[in-house]
């Protein structure tokens, strides 16, 4: 747009210097050039409008561009939070009465049966089991109630598919009513299976003050 207003100014200057060689100081010539000048006017005008028109052309491709960026980021935002699957369940050992469970011959799985939450229906309160529907990294709790007997006499594991991951125990000593507490955050497959499991011949105790508890919840999918 800019060579051709220069181009055009350049040419109305040629037709004003001959125009008034030819014609001299006539009416005729006088207007011509008057003519020619209206035209450069013109023709600058319009360059200078086009750099405008090329300006604001670059101005809305790189809106244009930052728009799309952005939606992009919306449409991932959108992705992870609403994709993100919900896991998390908290459960107690007890849902009514008091009194000591165990001891048993054969290690055995604690079945917390009072249910906080269980969000994804992932942990089975029949069994006592969480079972893992997607894979990812989770985070577990649990504590663990001694029994209330004169020489304390329980020991608690949380295991994955069989496997022992950590423990609480308390096997010695003369007092009673001692509680302790273990996690561990871990990488699951859909399908392994994580408890905590009572061993042989140990007990625990509890009452309507929820002392057994085992939680977990998924951190974040792999």
């Amino acid at each position: 747009m800019e060579k051709i207003a220069v181009l055009v100014l350049v040419l109305g200057c040629c037709f004003c210097a001959a125009d008034s060689n030819e014609k001299g100081g006539q009416n005729s010539g006088s207007t011509s050039s008057c003519d020619m000048c209206s035209l450069t006017t013109i023709a600058l005008n319009v360059g200078a409008l086009g750099e405008k028109v090329a300006n604001m052309a670059d101005k809305i491709t790189f809106l244009e561009t930052k728009l799309q960026n952005t939606d992009r980021e919306v449409l991932e935002l959108r992705s992870l939070i609403g994709g993100t699957p919900q896991v998390a369940f908290s459960a107690a050992l007890r849902d009514s009465g008091s009194g000591d469970i165990g001891p048993f011959t054969t290690a055995t799985p604690l079945k917390y049966k009072k249910i906080f939450s269980n969000y994804g229906d992932c942990y089975n309160p029949s069994t006592g089991i969480f079972t893992a529907t997607v894979s990812g990294v989770y985070f577990f709790r649990f504590s663990m109630f001694n029994n209330l007997s004169p020489t304390p006499n329980s020991v608690v594991v949380l295991k994955k598919n069989g496997e022992s991951l950590t423990s609480v125990w308390d096997t010695s000593g003369t007092d009673i009513n001692d509680m302790g507490s273990n996690a561990a955050v871990i990488p699951l497959k859909v399908g392994d299976n994580v408890y905590v499991e009572l061993q042989a011949n140990r007990l625990v105790f509890d009452d309507a003050g929820n002392y057994n508890t085992f939680s977990g919840f998924l951190l974040f999918t792999m």
